[in-house]
């Protein structure tokens, strides 16, 4: 895996075990200096080599003897320095091949010599590293003179594959001159090429080198100053050749020219032997003899001596140069380095059993298209990425901007767009990529390294020749246009020309094949198969195990492609599910996006690659066409300091490319510079050269993206790279040259802000940028001019400035999380594809942590609900029992902030814990503060419940107090009656009879002189205040009898409500013409209809708090209630007709009194029945009557006092028992189907799915209907259903469960609180009603206990007895209440459905203006976000027209703001709005969030098919014309619809 380690520092003395690292790092970074690193020794070793000094007192004869005596420590010391080309071997040797080769390239692109022949250090072999060699490419200028004409010809060859002249240098014995000296001052006299005994850092010993060949090559630049007018190949054998034999063979074979030097040529001396076979061979060959001062001297032909002594090596190396030319000009012999392997004795590295299976296979795709053109090789192999992909793109690109009928001609998009994918698949099965997919399925790791490196190289050899031929033709071309431009030539000939231009243009397109094109082809086969969720009838398309293939190859190091430049758009499907594998296989880890801008060829890829070791395509012309991505690794050197554990690099298509020339070229550049910066942490906008003139318009686009991602909340940061600067000291131009850009980029922000409509007067308030520190200025890459030039120290120097920079930058960011990479980017391009980014920018990954915070939300909220409910079963029981008279809201905070504290503790834990809190803390104040009010609120509406049952039992405080009388009287009658009656003999129905009238006559008695409370009559009540208002009794009663103003805020169109005013004759004629074509929907507008209808709601909740607000409870109802909000519904009917300057009937006013009074009845009555039942004595006095009749019939039959006591104790025990059962069991069965009912464990948005879901289930239009118009309502009603379905049907068995849990508590707390308060008197002794008291006081806290007056009981003495007696009774109270139903809770104080409503009601109910779509945020108030939802619906749905036609639309809202068509937002005609604009149409438009999208869901589609008719009938309108349903809608079936609503659940 690649690794970012820390930036290299400055040339310091390495340890000698850091050596070989430091080494590979700078050569990574294209700096030459990597082979002079200062290498340190041991520790060990230094202590040794240290300079001894003499203790002895020294002379200065001593001192002069000692400066010219030879120095052992000095000599000891230079031998342990480690060589400089030892370290390089040393990486060579311990490398394997794919590092070696890597590492041969940087060598080769920093112009030193490269390891030919390397002798095998544990066999006597010789190898040939030649896999390293093959990704080297060379470029040299050929220069031929014929005919007196020079001709200059372009070469560009993979080193492999050219065939070259070998000069070959060795030496026989040891010499006094360096022969690689010698040989670089013939190849680059400004460059070691060859390492020599001169350079820096020599040292006396080397154990590596000796008997490796390295080979340099001399590439001439077409100039008159050229050393040699062809590429000639340089090799150099390192040591003396007299003790390698072997090596020298191999030279003599493999050479052209063998230049030898040698220190004497004397017979019998071993060199003199080799210098004969020499010059017996028929190889050119040049001696130098370090003995001779001689000049050139040709001994024979082709053979050739010089002398070295006393000469200058220019010298020398000139008349070499000549001789070199002279030999080379006749000789026909070259060498071509994939042709090593024939050479005997030589192994070549490339036989290894891995890589020849690599090659293999690569071979079985390479055999398929060898003998093609090719320009036809993609289009016959490849055909899902090309025309069809483009089509593709195009179309999908067309949905983004319709116009007209937008959900018809979308509709047909969709279609034309699946049909694109059906011919993908149905093309998706060609050899080739069987045979390439097959391979990487089938190979191991290693030779799938060697396979994909093989291909690429196979597939640029076959391509290469034809397009330097096509490059040619259009060089030629080209000249032949411009030359016809200058003479201003407007004729056709012209015109024939640039067609002709135009036809190699594409043909060059065609041609340019490679890897990445495979790589494109395996994306698109994927993406059509996916969207069709189908396989091919090709079964080997192994589709579906593609990402995970690219997976394993993005993990190892390769770039992906995450857009296609050619097509201009990203392969979305793909990438996800490539992110997804990869994910799979690291796990979700957090990544630093690094993006990279820049105009072509500006030096981006070469960039990236020195920073970070990658292997981005380097090129002249465009480098990448789109966007590839690579994964980086932090090295564990520097992973502590960051939050992330990898860099995400992105090196994109060069913008302001001369072959995407034309109208879209600014539009394509838009696009992918938005792209790039939106993805990005940091974007480095690379501009070549000092003057950003040539980046300027792009500088633009970028300004303005960056302006436009911080409206979104992303909030990139960037770095300008100066690149090829050439005076990179001078400080004082840099400044100007700073101030300059910075002055450029203020104008560009104010700008982009005027256009954008936001503020900025500079580039700083766009974007958090130092002009003094976000500026980097880079010296040129090449120290001289090319092809031979190094790279320039001082640009490796820049590039690790700029690491630096960016790793600094990049200490501060926390990343992002890969899977939220993954949705960033789907979520981008789908805004790019808007014309409006900011109102079309959708952050998938924010929703959905969002969500997630909404649920956890809702689990907080229903703590602290579930606690308040609790607080409120404690209290209550207290104020019934007069314990409690006033409540205080300090008292309750204190009993719930144990759970309250919990809670923020949860909340804190939560935000500061969670995987996502980096997202999560922009919100975190927001949702601090809501559940602080959310809090608050709780206990301002517990103690608002409490204070009212604290007023109702104030409000009957007269009658308890008459209570205690009543009961005394009743009791002492009843024991009186029941003593004269046991003396006489009755059967069982006189003696009922004889208590009937006994009870009369006492009720009599009691309520004498006492009015009873009458019940009410509203319908009379009704009927005379709207005939006080003027109604007449026939139009009361028709529309009373019809009942269709139960129904009014659901009516489709109010059109028969408004009074036309016309005579007689012309309101005949049209109601004639409307019967033809439906006038009456043109009597009001959509808007007029909204506004009706938006009225009738506003009526109706006026109306209810009026009602509301009234003391009928405890005051009792007056029919003056009804007149009031009478009067108030028809002030604001008559402001209605003001506002839109219509007359309603008087049937409008009748039914919409008729339907507050109907809404409001249910209210009054209850409250009135409250007031009556809490304050009427006869009432009372009833409800008593059974009680008193056991009483009665105990004491007949001879009971003791204690006996009916403890009847009476356990009769009021028994009620307030179920009571307090029946209340806990509520808030446990709401506890319980808040976790385990699908629908309310999560937010506001799975809630929504469940109800669309029951509604299609139950396919009843008319609950649709109540849902569209009402959604609380049907919400509320689904909640309930759900309840009962849950707690009657689906787990009865476990509400029972609860219920008798319950009962099993409340029996176990009564029987403790017996024991206890008996305990206490037994001891304390003490009357009957003392008990009482204590045991009351101890019930108080769970139960209500009604008084009981013990006046006529003080007889009772036995408290063990009355304790038996009690228990007994208790077990009977407590068999009663098992067998209690379910149903009893339904009735109690506390009702699941009701809990659950508040719970889970509490949020926004806002709907979308244009299809009425109910906002899903889960908290009621989330201002300052806009209310927003997945998916909306097609407006017609809510009954949304066509202006001036009959017609409903079908047009999504999510659609219709990215089209061009307009609405209008009022009645006034003349005033529209375009959709884009919709925000400014006013408040409840500007208060939404209405993101362009697909409008997928087919939920709606399915709904609009299957309730067609009863649609158009609801609304008195037509789905036609521009309205007309597609017919792709009708294929949705509802089991289809359900699973769309899956989609909307995941948002």
């Amino acid at each position: 895996f690649l690794q970012i380690g820390p930036p290299l520092k400055q040339i310091t003395d390495t340890p000698e075990k850091d050596a070989a690292q430091a080494f590979l790092q700078r050569l990574m970074a294209l700096d030459y200096r990597a082979r002079y690193i200062p290498v340190q020794p041991d520790s060990s070793e230094v202590n040794s080599q240290s300079l001894s000094v003499s203790e002895s007192v020294s002379t200065d004869d001593d001192d002069i003897y000692a400066l010219f005596s030879s120095n052992e420590h000095s000599d000891q010391s230079k031998q342990n320095l480690v060589h400089p080309m030892d370290v390089q071997m040393v990486v060579f040797h311990c490398s394997d091949n794919f590092l070696k080769q890597n590492m041969i390239t940087k060598l080769s692109q920093c112009q030193y010599a490269l390891p030919l022949l390397v002798p095998d250090l544990g066999a006597a072999d010789i190898e040939c590293p030649l896999w390293t060699f093959r990704q080297i490419k060379k470029t040299w200028k050929k220069t031929e003179i014929k005919d007196n004409s020079k001709t200059v010809t372009i070469k560009s060859l993979p080193i492999c594959k050219a065939e070259t002249p070998v000069v070959s240098f060795f030496r026989l014995g040891s010499l006094s001159q360096s022969k690689s000296q010698l040989m670089n001052t013939m190849i680059n006299d400004r460059h070691n090429t060859f390492f020599h005994r001169n350079c820096q850092r020599n040292t006396k010993s080397r154990h590596l080198m000796d008997g490796v060949v390295e080979i340099a090559w001399y590439c001439p630049a077409g100039k008159d100053n050229d050393s040699f007018s062809d590429c000639i190949a340089f090799c150099n054998l390192h040591g003396d050749s007299l003790l390698m034999e072997k090596q020298r063979e191999i030279l003599t074979e493999m050479s052209s020219v063998l230049v030898v030097l040698v220190p004497a040529v004397e017979k019998g001396q071993e060199s003199f032997k080799v210098v004969s076979t020499l010059f017996g061979s028929p190889n050119p060959l040049i001696v130098l003899t370090a003995d001779n001062d001689c000049g050139t001297v040709e001994i024979k032909p082709q053979k050739y001596k010089v002398g070295l002594k006393d000469r200058s090596q220019s010298d020398i190396s000139e008349e070499l140069r000549g001789i070199i030319r002279k030999i080379l000009s006749g000789s026909n012999k070259s060498l071509k380095l994939e042709l090593m392997s024939k050479i005997p004795s030589v192994r070549v590295d490339e036989d290894d059993i891995v890589c020849q299976n690599g090659k293999s296979a690569a071979m079985n795709i390479v055999k398929l298209i060898q003998d093609m053109d090719v320009c036809r090789i993609k289009d016959t192999f490849l055909p899902c990425q090309g025309q069809l992909w483009h089509e593709w793109c195009r179309t999908k690109k067309e949905t983004f901007c319709l116009r007209g009928n937008i959900e018809g001609e979308k509709s047909q998009k969709y279609q034309q767009l699946m049909q694109i994918r059906q011919k993908q698949c149905a093309a998706s099965c060609s050899e080739l990529m069987k045979s390439f997919t097959d391979s990487l399925m089938r190979l191991e790791q290693k030779d799938k390294e060697y396979f994909l490196k093989w291909t690429q190289i196979l597939i640029d050899e076959l391509s290469s020749k034809d397009l330097s031929a096509i490059l040619k033709n259009y060089d030629e071309k080209w000249s032949e246009v411009v030359a016809l431009k200058n003479k201003h030539d407007k004729s056709d000939q012209l015109k024939s020309k640039k067609a002709e231009l135009e036809d190699i243009s594409e043909k060059l397109q065609a041609a340019n094949f490679g890897l990445e094109h495979i790589f494109r082809e395996m994306a698109q086969i994927y993406e059509a198969h996916q969207s069709l969720k189908k396989q091919t009838d090709c079964t080997h398309t192994e589709w579906v195990k593609y990402p995970e293939l690219a997976a394993d190859l993005m993990i190892s190091g390769h770039p992906m492609e995450l857009m296609d430049g050619d097509a201009g758009h990203p392969p979305l499907t793909w990438i996800s599910g490539l992110l997804q594998e990869v994910i799979k296989k690291l796990g979700d880890q957090r990544v630093f996006v690094l993006s990279v801008l820049g105009v072509q060829s500006s030096g981006k890829s070469t960039m990236l690659n020195a920073m970070f070791g990658l292997q981005f395509a380097v090129s002249a012309g465009r480098c990448t066409r789109g966007a590839y991505m690579q994964l980086v690794k932090l090295s564990e050197e520097i992973k502590k300091e960051f939050k992330f554990d990898y860099v995400l690099v992105v090196d994109t298509e060069g913008l302001r490319a001369l072959e995407l020339e034309g109208p879209n070229i600014l539009h394509h550049d838009n696009e992918l510079a938005t792209f790039v910066v939106g993805l990005g942490h940091m974007t480095l906008i690379n501009i070549f050269g000092e003057n950003p003139a040539e980046m300027q318009d792009v500088l633009q686009i970028v300004v303005q993206a960056v302006m436009r991602m911080k409206k979104v909340q992303l909030s990139p940061s960037c770095v300008f790279v100066h690149q090829n600067v050439t005076d990179v000291t001078a400080v004082e131009k840099n400044m100007d040259g700073k101030r300059r850009l910075q002055e450029k980029l203020d104008k560009m922000a104010q700008l982009a802000a005027k256009e954008e409509g936001c503020e900025a007067e500079c580039f700083s308030d766009v974007i958090a940028f130092d002009v003094q520190k976000d500026v980097k200025y880079f010296a040129q890459l090449w120290e001289g001019s090319p092809p031979m030039a190094p790279p320039n120290p001082g640009y490796s120097e820049s590039v690790q400035e700029l690491k630096s920079i960016i790793l600094s930058k990049a200490s501060e960011s926390d990343g992002i999380q890969l899977s939220h990479f993954s949705s960033k980017i789907q979520d981008l391009w789908s805004a790019l594809m808007n014309e409006n980014f900011v109102f079309s920018f959708k952050n998938t990954q924010e929703i959905s942590v969002y969500r997630k915070l909404e649920v956890q939300y809702g689990s907080w909220t229903w703590t602290l609900r579930s606690e308040m409910l609790t607080t409120e079963n404690q209290l209550h029981p207290q104020i019934e029992n007069g314990q409690l008279n006033n409540i205080e809201l300090s008292d309750l905070s204190k009993r719930m902030s144990r759970k309250y504290e919990e809670i923020k503790t949860e909340i804190t834990d939560y935000f500061e814990n969670d995987t996502d809190k980096e997202l999560l803390v922009q919100w975190r104040g927001r949702f601090e503060n809501k559940i602080k009010d959310f809090h608050q609120e709780l206990l301002t509406g517990l103690k608002r419940k409490l204070d009212e049952v604290i007023k109702q039992k104030e409000a009957c405080k007269n009658l308890e107090e008459k209570k205690t009388e009543f009961e005394n009287q009743l009791l002492q009658k009843s024991k009186e009656l029941a003593h004269t009656l046991r003396e006489t003999s009755i059967d069982e129905e006189e003696f009922k009879r004889q208590f009937d009238s006994v009870w009369s006559h006492w009720v009599k008695e009691l309520t004498s002189g006492i009015e009873p409370i009458e019940d009410i009559n509203l319908e009379e009540d009704q009927f005379n205040v709207l005939q006080s208002l003027g109604f007449e009794w026939t139009l009361y009663d028709e529309l009373k009898s019809s009942e269709i103003y139960k129904k009014l805020p659901g009516t489709g169109n109010y059109s028969d409500y408004i009074h036309l005013k016309m005579s007689q004759k012309f309101k005949a004629a049209w109601n004639k013409l409307g019967e033809k074509i439906n006038l009456k929907s043109e009597l009001l507008s959509h808007e007029d209809q909204e506004q009706i209808r938006s009225f009738i709601e506003d009526v109706q909740q006026k109306s209810l708090k009026i009602i509301q607000s009234k003391p009928v409870a405890t005051q009792g109802y007056t029919s003056t209630y009804l007149n009031e909000v009478a009067k108030t519904v028809q002030e604001n009917v008559t402001q209605l007709e003001s506002k839109l300057k219509i007359t309603f009937k008087k049937e409008f006013t009748v039914d919409l009194l008729l339907f507050v009074f109907h809404i409001t009845a249910g209210r009054i009555l209850k409250s009135h029945k409250q007031y009556k039942d809490n304050n009427d004595v006869l009432t009372y006095l009833n409800r008593k009557k059974s009680e008193y009749f056991s009483i009665f019939s105990s004491f007949y039959k001879g009971s003791s006092s204690a006996m009916v006591f403890g009847e009476i104790l356990c009769e009021k025990l028994k009620v307030s028992a179920v009571e307090a059962v029946c209340n806990q069991t509520a808030v446990d069965l709401a506890g319980e189907l808040m976790s385990n009912v699908p629908a309310f464990n999560g937010n506001r948005l799975k809630l929504e799915k469940h109800v669309l879901k029951d509604l299609a289930e139950k396919e009843d239009f008319n609950k649709f209907i109540t849902y569209i118009r009402n959604p609380r309502e049907q919400v509320e009603n689904f909640i309930r259903d759900q309840v009962k379905t849950y707690i009657f049907v689906k787990k009865e068995d476990k509400a029972l469960k609860i219920l008798q849990k319950n009962v099993n508590d409340i029996h176990k707390f009564i029987g403790q609180c017996l024991f206890e308060a008996t305990e206490k008197f037994k001891t304390e002794k003490g009357e009957i009603n003392m008990w009482m008291k204590e045991f009351s006081s101890l019930l108080s806290c769970r139960l209500t206990l009604d008084t009981i007056s013990c006046q006529n009981l003080g007889d009772i003495n036995d408290l063990d007895f009355l304790r038996d007696e009690i228990e007994k009774g208790l077990q009977t109270i407590t068999k009663e209440m098992k067998e209690l139903s379910v149903d009893e809770v339904m009735k109690s104080r506390q009702k699941p459905d009701e809990i659950l409503i508040e719970q889970l009601c509490n949020c926004c109910w806002k709907r979308c203006p244009f299809c009425a779509a109910v906002c899903t945020n889960t908290i009621k108030d989330h201002s300052p976000d806009k209310h927003s939802v997945p998916f909306h619906r097609p407006d017609g749905i809510k009954g949304w027209r066509t202006r001036g036609t009959v017609d409903l639309s079908i047009d999504f809202c999510t659609t219709s703001v990215a089209s061009d068509n307009s609405f209008y937002p009022s009645h006034e005609p003349e005033k529209s709005i375009p959709y884009k604009q919709y925000q400014t149409a006013g408040e409840k438009y500007a208060s939404w969030s209405i993101t362009a999208d697909g409008s997928k869901l087919q939920y709606w589609k399915w709904f609009v098919c299957r309730y067609e008719k009863e649609i158009e009938d609801y609304y008195s309108l037509k789905f036609q014309g521009g309205g007309k349903i597609p017919a792709e809608w009708r294929k949705y079936s509802k089991e289809e619809a359900l699973e769309s609503l899956n989609e909307m659940s995941s948002l």
